[in-house]
């Protein structure tokens, strides 16, 4: 029986991913019974383009406003840079890479995220499971931008965590999400431990108390809101670690893997 590996790759650590990290992945795909899927953000890179091409970024309570200015600059960096850029990393691994986006095939049917001060920002309602299938069946790694579009037409930018949870749950798979660190680490005694397991009523606690803060926040939350949307299992494990990725294949206990209370109270 196939099991499906979503691994989620954000633009924050993309620069510092070695090809040791995308070998790790092929060997994955080649000498286990999982079938890695990636699928990758680029906010910095969205942020920097932006720049570049002198394009006002509006921010509304913390989030970029996406104007359609807005949105085909994130779909050229997401879909065609950042996307192509993975590709060739893995077939530079020997790995066979298969590049796309959510509007492709339509891979993700999206919807509005309903806040009209966001633009166009949308959702994800549904998951098109038989491509990733298909194209994992023909030995394929398949590389996915979260860009997607709605039943018009129209296309939104999706939040790459979130695009990553609806594929993981989607295809009843595990959530790998890449970090530049071993997982959550908080200071005991004076220094810094990872958490081998944290439930998210913890986290949460743990955000408050500044234990957990900076680029962990917003990973941290989305690994518990994957776990909301029926993911079996959810780690944040170290890129720059790359048997990590083949440890964690293998079954052995890496990074931080987050549960959810409720759910442990009624097993």
């Amino acid at each position: 029986m196939n099991h499906y590996l979503v691994i989620k790759c954000g633009g924050s650590v993309f620069d510092k991913l070695t090809p040791a990290f995308f070998n790790s992945i092929r060997k994955i795909r080649a000498e286990s019974h999982w079938l890695p899927v990636i699928v990758h953000g680029g906010g910095p890179a969205i942020s920097q383009m932006l720049s570049k091409l002198e394009i006002p970024t509006v921010f509304h309570k913390g989030l970029r406003v996406t104007t359609q200015e807005v949105l085909d600059v994130a779909e050229m960096v997401l879909s065609g840079m950042m996307n192509k850029q993975i590709v060739s990393r893995i077939s530079a691994s020997g790995g066979k890479a298969f590049g796309m986006s959510g509007v492709d095939g339509g891979l993700f049917k999206a919807k509005p995220l309903g806040l009209s001060e966001l633009g166009y920002v949308g959702e994800i309602i549904s998951v098109n499971t038989t491509i990733i299938t298909s194209l994992c069946g023909q030995g394929y790694i398949p590389v996915i931008s979260p860009i997607s579009m709605d039943d018009q037409g129209q296309h939104y930018n999706i939040n790459a965590d979130q695009a990553a949870a609806a594929i993981a749950s989607a295809l009843n798979g595990k959530l790998c999400f890449i970090s530049d660190v071993p997982g959550i680490l908080v200071e005991k005694d004076g220094e810094m431990v990872r958490l081998k397991q944290v439930s998210d009523l913890e986290i949460e606690r743990l955000i408050e108390l500044k234990k957990i803060s900076g680029g962990m926040i917003p990973k941290a939350k989305a690994a518990v809101e994957s776990l909301k949307q029926n993911v079996e299992e959810v780690v944040i494990v170290n890129g720059m670690m790359p048997e990590c990725l083949i440890d964690y294949a293998n079954g052995e206990e890496v990074g931080t893997k987050i549960f959810l209370e409720e759910e442990a109270l009624h097993a």
